[in-house]
């Protein structure tokens, strides 16, 4: 158990992947230079079989009638080439080329049967030096045999040694090719294990990209996360791919506290909400109980003057008349807005029953009839399909409707247009679907997430509580209700209620 929880660790994975990448470099790098290191001993082992050969080529000649080219040609020698042994010299005491590699070296017949010789100091040698030391040795060396200096990497060199023979001695001189042939082979190797490595090292590094991205990818959507749990969007999840180790713990740890978040938000709007209430509810109560007595006590003495005291000259009681029924529609107005206080404040006292949603609609229109004709607004019913019947209390679903259509109205500012309430059936007829749209002003956009707050309105004369007390209203109901809108094209409504069981 402690195993698997240990291999599951992040830090773990990700130290044993490291050390995997790094033995297999050096796996690779091993490898690539043991087969430089090969080649190069079998380029070197090819050289010194080719330079032991022109050794041999030239203490052989020694004994034969044969001259050097010749012998070459019946050796066949494969590596013996001028890239390692570019010549081979047999110099006498005197100085003269007894034999050669290079045919025009060697000894030519006159015309009159002497022997004409090459001289060693007529010809370019590069840097001479002895391929012994002989503490003995102390006879001149043939003019124009002359030790030269230190040899340079990459220079041509030529090594001699003597040999006494029936004839009086003899210096073999091996002069060797330049090494540069064998410096570019190596440049080639090292290039080429160069190469190899990079390639390696190019793999491995792909190789660690992808599985540091995989690793740390969900990082990332921590990050986006966070950033969209801080806008207050509680319902965003990260994905936990099935991860066991610290990322995926990480990963739910923080969906959990998502989670709670959420809750914790819904809590504190419920409790604001609710303490708001209280306030409302307070006010409500001192507003019926301060304000309606004398807004009662000033509705009856109006109507007390007005039949009391009304003057004998027509006009002024006209006048009269017209000045208390004024006065007595303020005084309803205010009893209105009092009322709706009340209606948003305290607890509804529902008395639900199975309805029909067409005869609700088809009454809470047929009220705005001779004000849809005044405004030149269209407004109709639509049904599409059979529309189920809910449990509502009729009252206040009646109301919500007309809280709604009231709004449509004053959205077109009498100007006409079109207001249509329509009835359908949504989730195979387990749900109603109520929407109440028009082609009014329509709401901008940042007004959207604000409409159905108590006291937020858009109009200089509103209240703000008459889509509150619509939503409050649908919410009482177990639906829910949605605005779309667009400035300048209009609002619809959406309602969605329960339907009835059969």
């Amino acid at each position: 158990m402690a195993l698997s929880r240990l291999l599951n660790s992040f830090r773990v994975r990700l130290l044993l992947l490291l050390a995997v990448l790094l033995m297999l470099t050096l796996s690779v790098q091993y490898y690539v230079s043991l087969r430089s290191a090969r080649s190069n001993t079998q380029l070197i082992v090819e050289q010194q079989r080719a330079i032991m050969a022109g050794v041999a080529l030239g203490v052989n000649s020694l004994s034969s009638d044969l001259y050097l080219d010749q012998m070459r040609e019946q050796t066949k020698q494969p590596s013996f080439s001028e890239q390692a042994v570019k010549n081979v010299l047999i110099v006498d005491e005197g100085g003269n080329i007894v034999d050669s590699l290079d045919k025009n070296q060697i000894p030519v017949q006159n015309f009159d049967k002497s022997i004409r010789y090459v001289k060693i100091k007529d010809i370019s040698l590069p840097p001479l030096r002895g391929a012994v030391e002989l503490p003995s040795e102390s006879a001149p060396l043939p003019e124009g045999m002359t030790i030269g200096r230190q040899i340079t990497a990459g220079e041509a060199g030529a090594f001699y040694f003597p040999v006494e023979t029936t004839k009086g001695r003899r210096y073999v001189i091996v002069v060797l090719g330049p090494a540069n042939t064998l410096m570019a082979i190596m440049r080639r190797q090292a290039r080429k294990s160069l190469l190899y490595t990079l390639a390696v090292l190019l793999a491995t590094t792909c190789l660690t990209a992808i599985v540091v991205w995989r690793f740390t990818r969900p990082i990332k959507s921590l990050s986006t996360a966070a950033r969209r749990v801080a806008g207050g969007d509680f319902s965003f999840r990260v994905p936990t791919s099935g991860r066991h180790d610290e990322m995926g713990e990480l990963t739910e740890l923080f969906n959990d506290m998502t989670v709670k978040l959420g809750r914790t938000r819904e809590l504190e709007a419920q409790l604001y909400n609710a303490e708001k209430a209280v306030v409302v509810s307070r006010l409500a109560s001192a507003i019926a109980h301060e304000i309606r007595n004398p807004l009662n006590y000033i509705n009856l003495t109006l109507d007390h003057l007005r039949a009391t005291f009304a003057p004998d000259d027509p006009k002024k009681r006209e006048t009269i008349d017209n000045l208390t029924r004024q006065l007595k529609l303020e005084v309803a107005r205010i009893n209105t807005r009092i009322t709706e206080f009340l209606n948003y404040s305290r607890p509804v006292k529902l008395e639900p029953r199975k309805l029909d949603l067409v005869s609700i609609a088809s009454d809470a229109l047929s009220i705005f009839e001779a004000q849809a004709a005044d405004s030149n607004v269209e407004a109709r019913l639509d049904t599409q399909g059979e529309i189920p019947a809910v449990i509502a209390d009729p009252e206040s679903l009646r109301s919500a409707l007309t809280n709604l259509i009231i709004n449509s109205f004053q959205a077109m500012d009498g100007s006409g247009g079109t207001l249509k309430v329509s009835l359908s059936s949504e989730d195979d007829g387990r749900s109603a679907r109520i929407e109440v749209s028009d082609t009014g002003r329509g709401i901008a956009a940042e007004d959207i997430s604000k409409v159905f707050e108590p006291y937020f309105s858009t109009k200089e004369t509103g209240t703000g509580l008459g889509l509150a007390i619509v939503k409050k209203a649908v919410d009482d109901h177990q639906g829910t209700i949605s605005v779309r809108s667009k400035l300048g094209e209009g609002t619809t409504f959406v309602i969605t209620l329960p339907a009835a069981l059969s």
